[in-house]
């Protein structure tokens, strides 16, 4: 059972968004709140490399680093006040506007890679063969848009599956009891799994939609403190680029820190480009796609317009 440990132990610790109320504050100008996920490897190289504190101490500004199991409840954390900046999955964002959260896109992350794996013993053998199954994806996280996507490639629609809600451990129980068909996960929890006996994959990311992963703030916050935005973002885009160059160290780093062994990180690590992009006309393109995707089976209220949602940084920044 190290598979299961391993995400309860990616899980443990994570910080848990409490609404909005007399209790709740903005950050100061003296401090930048960010949340992030345990598996990502770009801000838990910012973490550990104190990349952001070494730009933003000097200027009086603190650094509190906050851990999310996953992405919606990072960017629910980031609507109600609780944190100002964090990085997530494709579809957290678009929940997230649909649910009227004033945040902003300040960068993509190049993603690594997520599949829809099989448990042993299954029969199924294309996408096809979805069609009446249970899959099991987080509601609102990126695996939804990769599991629609996935319907959408084999000419099914969302009906034509039992969708199954669970987050990360509980999809992995699942799993493991043979109780879901097919399961649309990411690294590292793809990596976990896919070289234990008998599992398969049925697709691969790459070979059924693009997608992005994002770092965004609160808009409040960008707005209120630009500099500082400015600052991290440049910060996080120089961590990516020594994350390239130091795989092996960054996939200890991540192994340490989500419990998940060494080996299953290392891949993860070997196959994620580890790279920032700006959010430039074909992002926005791909991400307005999600965005309709979601639209068109009534899982958003109504359209939304991710350009509207696009920070833009201060001139000389």
């Amino acid at each position: 059972m190290i598979a299961r440990r391993s995400i309860l132990a990616l899980l443990a610790g994570t910080a848990i968004a409490a609404p909005m109320g007399r209790g709740s504050r903005a950050a100061p100008a003296s401090q930048l709140r960010v949340g992030y996920q345990k598996g990502e490897p770009i801000l838990v190289a910012a973490k550990q490399n104190r990349s952001l504190e070494t730009v933003l101490n000097p200027l009086g500004i603190s650094v509190e680093w906050l851990p999310f199991p996953f992405g919606p409840p990072l960017l629910e954390a980031m609507r109600v006040g609780s944190i100002d900046i964090g990085a997530v999955g494709d579809t957290p964002p678009i929940f997230a506007q649909a649910a009227h959260a004033d945040l902003v896109y300040l960068s993509a992350i190049v993603p690594g890679t997520s599949a829809i794996i099989l448990p042993p013993g299954s029969i199924l053998q294309t996408l096809v063969d979805l069609k009446g199954k249970k899959l099991a994806f987080g509601k609102g996280s990126a695996a939804q848009n990769l599991a629609i996507a996935a319907l959408e490639k084999a000419g099914l629609t969302y009906a034509d599956i039992e969708p199954i809600y669970l987050a990360p451990a509980d999809a992995a129980a699942a799993f493991e009891h043979g109780s879901i068909d097919a399961w649309a996960i990411w690294d590292p929890y793809f990596a976990i799994y896919e070289q234990k006996p008998g599992v398969r994959v049925l697709a691969l990311s790459q070979d059924i939609v693009p997608q992005n992963s994002f770092v965004l703030a609160s808009r409040a916050y960008a707005s209120a403190n630009p500099q500082v935005i400015a600052q991290a973002v440049t910060a996080f885009d120089k961590t990516a680029s020594w994350s390239a160059e130091h795989r092996a160290e960054v996939a200890k780093l991540v192994a340490d820190g989500t419990g998940v062994p060494l080996d299953a990180t290392s891949r993860a690590i070997n196959r994620n480009p580890l790279a920032l992009r700006k959010i430039d006309d074909e992002v926005i393109r791909t991400q307005q796609q999600v965005a309709d995707r979601f639209r068109a089976l009534g899982l958003i209220p109504e359209p939304i317009k991710v350009s509207d949602q696009v920070w833009h940084a201060p001139s000389g920044s």
